[in-house]
């Protein structure tokens, strides 16, 4: 379980409540308008924005570690790949920083890029790549650390509808070899309706707790009503 127990973040002047728990090993989906917060919550459970209150992992309370501590990986909507270093030189950042792999590092990355259907590319440039396959690089860095919490922050947003879907389809499949928990902010309600069980949406600077899909979409709070016009 991953509970966010009166977390309360203040930075710059925004402001950002959230009170609730969210069920391990599935997919949730944070929706809500822009500048709303979703970023910023997955922000601060990763350790790097500034808040008060507990963010607790299986009743540990992980909210004092340093983001490289937290049981967390997280994909940003930039693939952050280093033109320079090669493709699997790009995943091995997500084991060692210094890139001082061992053999078994080394085997590690090249399975995690053959599971995102990368096998053999690993000598590639990210210039080499079309933008799906970037995304499937950083895709490869952030399951290859094996982290149990997953934050995704609208890695696809970029890639058209059906590139979108398939990358989506990647990622839960992953997910559930690894029992992984996963945060997904989109602006998509087809994304959440499509890999989400239950769902998140931040209005009036408060995250409110998650809801069913079905029920989220079927009986809607009234800000998400507004949200979706």
């Amino acid at each position: 379980m991953l509970e966010l127990d009166n977390l309360h973040i203040a930075l710059k002047g925004f402001q950002l409540s959230a009170d609730f728990s969210i069920r391990e090993n599935r997919s949730t989906a944070i929706l809500g308008p822009s500048g709303g917060g979703k970023s910023t919550l997955l922000m601060a459970l990763a350790g790097f924005t500034p808040h008060s209150g507990q963010i607790r992992w299986r009743g540990h309370n992980i909210s004092g570690l340093p983001p490289s501590n937290r049981p967390i990986s997280m994909l940003f909507q930039e693939n952050n790949l280093f033109p320079q270093l090669s493709i699997a030189q790009n995943v091995g950042l997500g084991l060692r920083p210094d890139l001082r792999l061992s053999a078994q590092d080394k085997s590690g990355v090249e399975e995690a890029l053959a599971r995102v259907g990368l096998e053999g590319r690993g000598a590639d440039l990210p210039k080499q790549l079309s933008g799906g396959e970037r995304q499937r690089v950083a895709l490869a860095r952030t399951v290859l650390r094996q982290k149990p919490i997953w934050l995704l922050d609208e890695p696809f947003a970029a890639l058209g509808p059906a590139l979108r879907r398939d990358m989506l389809d990647l990622v839960e499949d992953i997910r559930k070899v690894q029992s992984a928990t996963l945060l997904l902010v989109t602006h998509a309600p087809e994304d959440a309706r499509h890999i989400a069980k239950s769902c998140i949406f931040i209005d009036k600077n408060k995250a409110l707790p998650p809801v069913e899909t079905e029920r989220f979409f079927s009986q809607p709070a009234p800000g998400f009503k507004d949200y979706l016009g």
